[in-house]
């Protein structure tokens, strides 16, 4: 069946967090997103491609398995590395974080996570190691 539609860019995504104001802060200084605006219970972050909606609510990193940004060359992709090690933010594989999103393929990224547990991933498509 032909779809009458093509998605576009997300526009946003809602995460339960512990406390919207220390998540935003982390997401400001980690990821440097800022702040939109205040809504009920919550926070929005956000650049010119997304917003993420840190709601209060009980954190449940289970049910997503990660969430991937692309940025745009390997050399950002490292400074990204050095960015987050600097910030203490636990990652993935220490001592080998950027690796292949999957075997064989083409897409390099580096894993790791947020104060409430949510896994992220910075990647690179059609990376050139």
């Amino acid at each position: 069946m032909k779809v009458p539609f093509t998605l576009g860019v997300v526009g946003h995504f809602g995460l339960a967090v512990r406390s919207p104001k220390k998540s935003a802060a982390w997401f400001e200084r980690v990821l440097g997103l800022r702040e939109e605006f205040e809504f009920t219970n919550g926070v929005a972050v956000g650049n010119d491609n997304i917003t993420i909606a840190l709601f209060k609510g009980k954190p449940s990193p289970e049910t997503i398995d990660h969430m991937s940004f692309h940025l745009p060359n390997m050399s950002i992709l490292r400074k990204a590395l050095v960015h987050l090690k600097e910030h203490k933010v636990e990652i993935e594989d220490p001592g080998d974080e950027i690796g292949p999103e999957g075997p064989g393929s083409p897409h390099m990224g580096l894993w790791f996570h947020d104060p409430d547990g949510y896994r992220w991933e910075l990647s690179v498509q059609n990376a050139e190691k």
